[in-house]
């Protein structure tokens, strides 16, 4: 760096110094957004690197979200955990249609018990800095975000009565924005006019008659907790009736392949079992050069359409020893 000598240089060099600084100032001045800005998400989720929406959310494929539905929990969960993510999943659910699996991108909403003076400032920041609906519950706010695969995922600290984050309304409005439903840390009104949306799905800690209040909602597309799980905006949910994962968005390719091959695996497995070809202490331990040619084999001949395409398996082969 060159030295700053001249009386004119050290001027403008000392001008711009008070400017940042005075630009910083104004920056900590200004409250908090109610929503994420892009930057904050992108670096949030900093490890994709692959398209995103504008809100800088991960855009991940449609055709990955189609594919991990017929993931198990347990593969997922396995995936995650060996990959140092222990905190991805929560259970004991009430599920509005426990035999469709749900998929989809995550939108977070924060909830906590309501404070007056910090509910005030969450409706100025939002209507007045952020152009959010001036009228009604704060709770639809989240909605006004949902594009077309999102899934609203919401703290609501177990709140049950007047507790309810939605009833048949906007469970109308977050299905004809997004396609699915919510998973929601709280509860739900109205589960019979719920139940009558085609298609719209529910993951819930309870439902009750009561309406919502005494609470407020604090952010949207923050980091929040469900349950045991630790989750961003931009994650990818599994939603199944034995519980939901919750995946960062970077992993979810790897996952979804990992998990299809330990199926195929299995598959392989058990019919060589029923077959008698092989013990089960050979199955269940790494295999031999002779058991893995003949899954290769059984695989080149499979009966049915491989999950994933001939290209990916060959290239997840090569580089795994199993």
């Amino acid at each position: 760096m060159s030295k700053i000598t001249s009386p004119i240089q050290k001027l403008k060099f000392s001008i711009a110094i008070l400017a940042t600084a005075f630009s910083l100032g104004q920056s900590q001045g200004y409250a908090q957004n109610v929503g994420a800005s892009p930057e904050y998400i992108k670096a949030l989720t900093a490890e994709w690197t692959g398209e995103r929406f504008d809100d800088g959310r991960p855009k991940v494929s449609d055709a990955i979200l189609e594919r991990l539905k017929n993931i198990s929990i347990e593969e997922a969960w396995g995936v995650l955990r060996n990959r140092g993510y222990q905190n991805q999943y929560e259970g004991d659910w009430q599920i509005m249609l426990p035999d469709e699996a749900m998929t989809g991108r995550v939108v977070t909403a924060q909830y906590m018990p309501l404070r007056p003076d910090l509910e005030k400032q969450v409706k100025d920041q939002g209507v007045e800095k952020e152009g959010r609906a001036p009228t009604g519950g704060t709770n639809s706010w989240p909605i006004d975000v949902l594009t077309t695969g999102d899934v609203y995922v919401a703290d609501g600290y177990g709140k049950i009565v007047d507790g309810t984050l939605i009833g048949d309304n906007l469970g109308n409005a977050i299905f004809a924005k997004s396609q699915r439903g919510v998973i929601f840390n709280g509860s739900v009104r109205d589960q019979e006019g719920l139940s009558e949306i085609q298609g719209f799905n529910a993951w819930i800690k309870g439902q009750d008659p009561s309406y919502i209040q005494q609470m407020m909602l604090t952010s949207i597309n923050a980091p929040i907790r469900v349950g045991r799980a630790t989750v961003l905006p931009g994650d990818v949910v599994l939603a199944k009736k034995y519980g939901v994962i919750f995946i960062p968005a970077h992993l979810v390719e790897e996952l979804v392949l990992t998990s299809e091959v330990t199926g195929l695996r299995d598959e392989f497995g058990h019919q060589r079992l029923r077959e008698g070809k092989y013990l089960p202490g050979q199955i269940d331990s790494q295999w031999t050069e002779d058991i893995k040619k003949d899954f290769l084999d059984w695989l080149n001949n499979y009966p049915g359409q491989l999950p994933m395409t001939k290209e990916e398996l060959d290239n997840y082969l090569k580089e795994r020893n199993y």
